[in-house]
């Protein structure tokens, strides 16, 4: 056994398991508030499925209460999903494959790679927003018709170093780049370098689930074999 691999299993045997379950339960909350979200249901409609109160969801969601075992078995039936998921467990002790629930912006990331200064890898679920997504405006410019010209908001656009691919899992993403329009739907991708103007969220009132690999230095996926068109 090598010493790296010595290290990790010292690790392991040293770890109480009654600390690494009440550590999975403490961080359940955001694990179950993407659940629901990815799903597109609201408390009450979860309330109505399983019997639980709205007010106990919420306090299960933001943490101000530990979920029980009937909780998990009832939430984990009615979101399609396993126990260990549900609460979000990390099942490895590689540090690799520790994936940590982020939320921001109206997302739900799951960071896959953490790798400085190459690809990073992750899972995406854009929720939509009350009222409909908030998105860029087109500008008009120019009289005469065959003059005028036409760009987003400039202040609801992102731009930034880097480069990205993003591949659509479920649901439909629009992505505004630039002065194109685009809706992807599940199995469609597209990459662009993120120094232009770009602009992504869900294309109607449903959650959009993304696979995304970023460059933060313009690295690009280079695809060495495909299979031969016919």
């Amino acid at each position: 056994m090598t010493e790296q691999e010595q290290s990790a299993a010292a690790s392991v045997q040293a770890r109480d398991p009654s600390e690494t379950a009440a550590e999975v339960l403490a961080g359940a909350g955001s694990a179950l508030r993407g659940h629901r979200r990815r799903l597109g249901l609201s408390l009450t409609q979860v309330s109505l499925s399983t019997g639980i109160s709205v007010s106990t969801l919420s306090r299960l969601e933001t943490g101000e209460r530990t979920p029980g075992l009937n909780h998990l078995v009832t939430l984990a039936s009615v979101y399609g999903t396993g126990l260990d998921e549900l609460v979000g467990a990390r099942l490895s002790h590689d540090p690799r494959l520790r994936f940590d629930l982020v939320e921001k912006h109206g997302r739900t990331i799951m960071p896959l790679s953490q790798t400085p200064g190459g690809l990073s890898a992750a899972k995406t679920l854009i929720h939509p927003l009350p009222g409909g997504p908030p998105e860029p405006l087109p500008h008009t410019h120019g009289e005469e018709p065959g003059d005028r010209s036409w760009e987003y908001e400039s202040e609801m656009m992102r731009r930034h170093r880097g480069y990205v691919w993003v591949l659509v899992l479920s649901g439909r993403l629009r992505l505004l780049l630039g002065s194109h329009d685009l809706v992807l739907r599940p199995g469609e991708a597209a990459e662009f370098d993120t120094r232009v103007a770009h602009w992504l969220g869900p294309a109607d009132a449903a959650p959009v689930e993304t696979l995304t690999v970023h460059g933060d230095e313009g690295q690009r996926i280079r695809v060495r074999a495909r299979p031969r068109e016919r």
